[in-house]
């Protein structure tokens, strides 16, 4: 079902200078839009350079100090609430630990979730739970405490599963 290459386009345009690509005139009178000079950002420094002073001041050159082995990202910690820490764990699990007449509670790891500290804003249900974070703040504790619920720390907690190099 394969066109036959006599009657293809590139046939019929050899001996055709442009070969269906327009006049492209290299001088410096015509800059086209196909012309390599034209392309991207070339000529920021030359032939453009007056559209890069105008609309783009300061696009070339480096200002400032080199730091060297940058660390990023030190200070991230993203954070939950306690009004929202339930929604962590299925509604089954909350239904099923307030059933429970051995007074098991719940663990709820909020650092599986994508959170590292636990704030105090909201209030909790009347059962006692288990919250694995790495940074608690004092309100979230004595919250948490206060309904008979138990604050661990996520590294101490999992001290044994890291292998320290």
């Amino acid at each position: 079902a394969d066109m036959p290459s006599r009657l293809r386009k590139t046939r019929k345009l050899r001996g055709h200078v442009s070969h269906g690509h327009g006049a492209i005139v290299m001088c410096s009178c015509r800059q086209t839009p196909e012309t390599p000079g034209s392309r991207g950002n070339a000529g920021g420094m030359h032939h453009h350079r007056i559209n890069f002073d105008k609309y783009h001041p300061g696009y070339f050159g480096k200002v400032g100090m080199r730091h060297y082995h940058l660390k990023r990202n030190q200070s991230f910690c993203p954070t939950v609430n306690l009004d929202k820490l339930w929604t962590l764990v299925s509604e089954q699990t909350r239904v099923n630990a307030a059933k429970n007449k051995t007074g098991a509670a719940p663990i709820i790891d909020v650092v599986r979730s994508g959170y590292y500290k636990v704030l105090g804003k909201g209030k909790l249900p009347k059962q006692p739970v288990i919250v694995k974070a790495k940074f608690f703040s004092r309100r979230a504790e004595e919250k948490i405490k206060g309904v008979g619920g138990a604050c661990v720390l996520w590294l101490e907690a999992n001290a044994g599963k890291f292998i320290k190099c």
